[in-house]
């Protein structure tokens, strides 16, 4: 019945309260659903309109109005592995960003899982890389995602934060060069792109574009950013993530660099794998920002 009743709202294009369904009844977390509009470009100047489903995690005991938290997903290597995505939560990670005090969306992205369409990331032969267009296309979809969380009840228009994951990680730098009015900080989470640890272990598509690339973004941002890598990261190695995070600072962004030991067999996946090597870090970036303490 409540399978029935999720799909009936879906298809009404209503906003999914999922957390009677998901969730023990005592829990305070609320999970929903939205689909926001929103309209990009790929590298070949084609316009793309559709909806993006988001995914939007808050908590009733939170203070209101409450900051807002945009976590941006990363990208398969393959159109496979980016339509099997389903819908990106990052349930562990959002309810650590919740415990904060802020309101977490996560949108899916066109090209991936139930969203679907077409791969508007896609830059070309591995040596040419175009990479602009595509991070243009993400960051397009993050701030969209901002703008509908933030007409929400409850959400702070004053104060958010944007966040990613790998290929989201580079977008949350790509979105902080907005320059967003209200938007305080940007986390970057292994951010690059061009990896393939099966094919090109550590020596990711085009790194000296990926490096003008963040540079390009360096001379707008100069919001407080926090890049966190790992030195086995199989996608990017230990040596390109440092030189572009040069590249960005030299051009005049703002930022700290964190670079931890070796996680697992791969540290590209520090953010999903190991909470307890980056949490501290983040916590303590976003207390020093005035975002509020985590809440037990």
């Amino acid at each position: 019945m409540a399978r029935a009743a999720a799909r009936l709202l879906r298809r009404a294009g209503l906003a999914l309260p999922l957390a009677a369904i998901l969730l023990p009844a005592h829990a305070t977390l609320r999970e929903t659903q939205l689909d926001v509009p929103v309209t990009v470009q790929d590298m070949h100047g084609q316009r793309i309109a559709q909806s993006i489903r988001v995914t939007v995690f808050d908590d009733d005991a939170n203070p209101h109005p409450a900051p807002v938290l945009v976590l941006n997903h990363g990208r398969a290597v393959d159109a496979t592995g980016r339509a099997a995505l389903g819908r990106a939560r990052y349930h562990e990670a959002s309810r650590f960003f919740v415990r904060h005090g802020f309101i977490v969306a996560v949108p899916t992205r066109i090209g991936y899982g139930v969203t679907g369409g077409p791969d508007v990331e896609g830059s070309g032969a591995c040596q040419r890389r175009d990479y602009a267009a595509g991070y243009g296309a993400a960051a397009d979809q993050a701030l969209a995602t901002l703008a509908a969380v933030r007409a929400m009840p409850g959400a702070d228009l004053s104060r958010a934060v944007i966040v990613g994951q790998s290929y989201g990680g580079a977008t949350a730098i790509a979105a902080a060069a907005r320059d967003t009015p209200g938007v305080l900080a940007a986390i970057n989470f292994a951010g690059g792109g061009g990896g393939n640890p099966r094919t090109r272990a550590g020596d990711p598509c085009s790194p000296q574009q990926m490096g003008a690339l963040f540079a390009s973004y360096g001379h707008s941002v100069r919001m407080p950013t926090l890049w966190l890598y790992a030195e086995n990261d199989q996608y990017f190695g230990a040596d390109w993530p440092r030189q572009w995070f040069s590249a960005f600072r030299a051009a005049g962004g703002n930022g700290e660099f964190v670079q931890f030991p070796p996680q697992g067999e791969d540290g590209h996946s520090t953010f999903t794998r190991a909470p307890q090597a980056w949490q501290p870090v983040v916590s303590g970036f976003l207390q020093r920002l005035g975002f509020p303490a985590l809440r037990d």
